[in-house]
């Protein structure tokens, strides 16, 4: 037991209040995610300061819990309340931050993710005594929250800042290039690319049979004929020299046996062929990750969902945070020559490598 005499009160008292922060943070966090889901958010930003029952009403949703969810909103500091006109007003500068106006700065979509690794704690608590993991089947939401995660950002960034970082890119695949998406998840990024370039060709490739089809759905939606998609086990991908360009969208991390994955991407790109991988930016080691702006936001969707998903199917269990310096690492492994590690302003959550072989 501690020795009550050596304590520092005025730090214990400090940890103290952080703690209330974290809970307070961890129910505003369930409460955002039910304003981004209810879309409460976007209406607010439209609206003048309203009562509940105005609100409620302009939403179309139940009074009694709009009245909750916004003492919740007031007392986080989230919102504004006038308790004279008893009225509720979403600050411009907040709004800015929560709407999906906002796209990729939208952090009340993030939220989501919270509410959805909650669901699994109970599995992940047992995977702490008895190993493994939990399969990708107990994550029911993913896919989508996913999807719409990835296509705020692509919309904003695929073909004006990502493309672009590799030189020549663009003109090439205006030529017509070669191309396929590992991870491709809903596909959206191969969508994208093939609308705005023609000339070239597009696989994308997912274990998921659900991203598959929504990505063909999408496909059939925006009358794209040079993108096909194939439910494929990455890590088994076979296809010597056939590629230009290889991307892959946050998606490395999450394999079972990654390095294969890797290998076989090397293996797939012809001579000056590229591989683009955009990944979370941190360092491989957790001292260095210490002043990240969203470190434990992030090893906690690798605990709960990455990480665990990897070692539920048999595989490394690499995690969100694996890092620039095992990354690298890897792709050189993988058969790669030449490593490039570039980074945007004001980015802080990527990190985008192209790799090539001489």
């Amino acid at each position: 037991m501690t020795n009550q005499q050596t304590i520092d009160q005025a730090r214990s008292e400090a940890f103290a209040q952080h703690m209330l922060e974290v809970l307070n943070s961890a129910g505003l966090s369930l409460m955002i995610s039910i304003g981004h889901k209810t879309r409460l958010f976007d209406l607010l930003a439209q609206l003048p300061p309203s009562t509940s029952e105005q609100i409620a009403q302009a939403a179309g949703l139940q009074e009694r819990y709009v009245r909750e969810w916004l003492a919740a909103m007031v007392t986080g500091r989230i919102m504004e309340y006038d308790a004279a006109s008893r009225t509720y007003r979403l600050p411009a500068e907040h709004a800015a931050w929560l709407t999906r106006a906002a796209g990729p700065n939208n952090l009340a979509f993030q939220t989501q993710y919270i509410a959805l690794l909650a669901s699994v704690q109970d599995e992940i608590v047992e995977c702490f005594s008895k190993g493994g993991g939990v399969p990708y089947s107990s994550f029911p939401s993913f896919q989508r929250i996913m999807a719409e995660d990835s296509a705020q950002v692509l919309d904003a960034s695929l073909l004006q800042v990502m493309l672009p970082l590799i030189p020549g890119l663009v003109e090439r695949l205006q030529v017509g290039m070669d191309v396929a998406d590992i991870g491709c998840g809903s596909g959206h990024a191969i969508n994208i690319m093939a609308q705005a370039f023609p000339k070239s060709r597009f696989v994308g490739y997912d274990f998921s049979e659900e991203g598959i089809a929504a990505a063909q759905a999408e496909a059939r939606r925006l009358g794209v004929t040079n993108s096909r998609f194939e439910v494929q086990d990455v890590s088994a991908l076979d296809v010597p020299a056939r590629y230009d360009l290889i991307t892959a969208f946050d998606a490395i991390h999450d394999q079972a046996r990654p390095a294969e994955v890797l290998a076989g991407i090397a293996r797939a790109l012809r001579p000056r062929g590229i591989f683009l991988m955009v990944d979370i930016a941190a360092s491989s080691r957790l001292e260095e990750n210490l002043d990240h702006p969203l470190a434990p936001f992030l090893y906690t969707i690798s605990c709960n969902h990455c990480m665990t998903v990897s070692l539920a199917s048999g595989g490394e269990g690499l995690g969100t945070m694996w890092g620039e310096e095992l990354a690298c690492q890897m792709l050189f492994a993988a058969g790669f020559t030449q490593v490039e590690v570039k980074h945007v302003e004001g980015d802080f959550s990527n990190s985008y490598y192209i790799a090539s072989r001489d």
